[in-house]
């Protein structure tokens, strides 16, 4: 597989996560934990089906306990912590500050080996992040005390996705068939912790009960396997910026549904967002000593 394919199924994930926000705003009431455990189920399942189509499921047994432990920790941190600040703290300040891991992996993607982060990483990082900051801003409000754990929550999303991301590279050989584990075992640790900490209520409806499903088949599903393959094998630190798209591309999706209106507001951080990662893309391909435009 070559590293602009890895980076092209990497981006898959950012086009399901763009539905993230608006999918767990439809499935109130339910808790943070119950809705760990309900989605990671069905993201479970469509794990099964990917590492059977994928002939992976015998390779399994032989990965080492501590990586299993490690991706769940990094699954089931990010979606509890992503849960809680969204029921705890207004959507918009609350995206806005979980929307920093995005720029925390292209910083700390600089670590790894093989890696070297350049100013135009940095710059064209920054420069999404300024274009997403612009969508979220009709959002946000000035902060109050009641909402302060909710931040808090949205920043532990960003520092447990970045880590997550980056040091997954570090473990490449390890086969993405694992992530299967790391859904299920997100369940089962949700499932408990749920019932000890949280009262059960169930999905408002067909819409709820529908919103439960596409969560656990694109966003906590099937996104965590094409994720795996982009940090892995693609350029961590294109995908980084890239990931950007996603808060651009809810919001035009708002557009073609009628719920919002376009505005020149929506085309600067358009123009903004794919600035930046264009920006990082050249740092990426300068830095390989390739082309733009020639290659991958």
């Amino acid at each position: 597989m070559t590293r602009s394919l890895a980076t092209a199924i990497g981006f898959t994930a950012v086009l399901m996560w763009a539905l993230l926000a608006l999918l767990t705003v439809r499935t109130a009431p339910v808790p943070p934990l119950q809705l760990n455990a309900m989605t990671f189920a069905v993201g479970g399942l469509v794990g099964l089906v990917w590492t059977l189509a994928t002939g992976g499921l015998g390779q399994l047994a032989r990965i080492s306990w501590r990586v299993y432990a490690f991706g769940t920790a990094g699954l089931f941190g990010y979606h509890l912590f992503y849960f809680s600040a969204l029921r705890l703290a207004p959507p918009a300040e609350a995206s806005l500050i979980a929307y920093l891991w995005p720029l925390l992996i292209v910083l700390l993607s600089g670590l790894l080996p093989g890696e070297r982060l350049g100013a135009g990483h940095i710059v064209g990082a920054g420069v999404a992040f300024a274009g997403a900051a612009l969508l979220i801003a009709d959002g946000i409000a000035r902060p109050t005390a009641g909402a302060l754990p909710g931040y808090g929550f949205a920043a532990l999303c960003a520092l447990t996705w970045s880590g997550y991301s980056v040091l997954s590279r570090r473990m490449g050989q390890v086969p993405t068939a694992a992530v299967t584990v790391f859904c299920l075992a997100t369940a089962l640790l949700s499932l408990p912790a749920h019932i000890a900490l949280e009262q059960t209520v169930w999905p408002q409806g067909l819409t709820g009960w529908a919103a439960i499903m596409a969560l656990g088949l694109g966003p906590v599903g099937l996104a965590f396997f094409t994720w795996d393959v982009g940090v892995k094998r693609g350029d961590i630190q294109l995908l980084g910026t890239a990931s950007y798209a996603a808060p651009l591309l809810s919001t035009l999706a708002l557009v073609v549904a009628g719920t919002t209106a376009p505005t020149g507001k929506l085309a600067l951080a358009a123009l903004m967002i794919v600035a930046g990662a264009a920006l990082a893309a050249y740092a990426g391909r300068s830095r390989r000593g390739v082309t733009p435009g020639l290659g991958a």
